[in-house]
């Protein structure tokens, strides 16, 4: 049964279970590994077979088609795993950069029972009931261990939170999500993307020449993604952030907290002073630099509390 959205919240605070909404695509065949390290930003060749990493899929522009995460299943298989909804997106993108290459692609009918929180990793040989793939979710505070398969079985000894909790605790860490924080307008610098998702020794891939060329100038993009907590109503995504009367950001995913106020995610001009007083939608608000702390008791109290 799922908990209430405090008593979930805080549960994700060590570790709790989630059914999250994931696509995954799977390529497989003998050109699989090299095809992709000519497409993503990861290093997919250096990839040990079982373990999972970040990766990007971008533009020729460098803009972002889709972000999501790699799990080198075998010597000829790779699955790519995205926020739901995507997964289409992935696969049509991959097929239309596919000329001559040796490797089938396809949108897998699989399932993602998600253990989160910072003690996760310590349930990992009681998580893995009924996964076909146990990939990691490496991400301050909120990463622990996603389960994939046709039929993954949750671990009935952990709180099963709901996904008001899970968003809160994402917008919370600054995990973003394609379709709010990430859309085919995003630089991926100015999510905070780069360090975790690309390689920087590994050959030339598709969209590659912005992320270096950006990276070369000291990562300096027009805008940041900024953590928000607001003494009011929860905004809407698409909602302003005033700064000395001029608007400088704007809202992409946002959650009501339990204490009783309101916390965001926007995307913030790069000169607004992450001290400086906000009004957002008209209430008081204040900026939280990403990503938050991996001590889960830091982050409301000193980073998205309201003193």
């Amino acid at each position: 049964m799922t908990v209430p959205l405090d008593a979930g919240y805080a549960a994700l605070g060590s570790a709790a279970v989630v059914e999250l909404d994931r696509d995954v695509v799977r390529i497989a065949g003998p050109d699989a590994v090299s095809f992709l390290q000519g497409q993503l930003s990861q290093d997919v060749a250096a990839l040990p077979v079982g373990a999972s990493a970040w990766t990007l899929l971008l533009q020729p522009q460098g803009r972002v088609d889709a972000w999501g995460r790699i799990t080198r299943r075998g010597g000829d298989e790779v699955l790519f795993d995205t926020d739901g909804g995507w997964g289409a997106v992935v696969l049509a993108r991959l097929q239309r950069f596919k000329l001559r290459v040796k490797a089938d692609l396809e949108l897998l009918d699989w399932r993602c029972v998600a253990v989160r929180g910072p003690q996760a990793g310590e349930r990992l040989a009681a998580a893995s009931r009924g996964a076909d793939v146990v990939a990691a979710a490496a991400w301050p505070w909120v990463g622990g261990l996603d389960l994939l398969g046709p039929a993954p079985v949750a671990p009935p000894e952990l709180p099963i939170a709901g996904l008001d909790a899970y968003e809160l605790r994402r917008i919370e860490a600054g995990l973003p999500r394609m379709g709010a924080e990430l859309t085919e307008r995003t630089i991926p610098a100015e999510a905070g993307l780069v360090e975790v998702s690309a390689s920087f020794t590994k050959g030339c891939y598709t969209g590659q020449e912005l992320v270096a060329r950006i990276d070369s100038r000291g990562s300096h993009v027009a805008r940041h993604l900024r953590g928000l907590w607001i003494d009011g109503p929860v905004p809407a995504p698409g909602a302003t952030l005033v700064v000395d009367g001029r608007e400088q950001g704007t809202v992409t995913s946002s959650a009501f907290h339990p204490d009783g106020h309101a916390v965001a995610l926007a995307y913030v001009h790069r000169d607004v002073d992450p001290t400086a007083a906000l009004l957002c939608d008209g209430s008081p608000a204040g900026l939280v630099v990403l990503p938050a702390p991996a001590d889960p008791a830091a982050v409301p109290a000193a980073r998205f509390g309201r003193s």
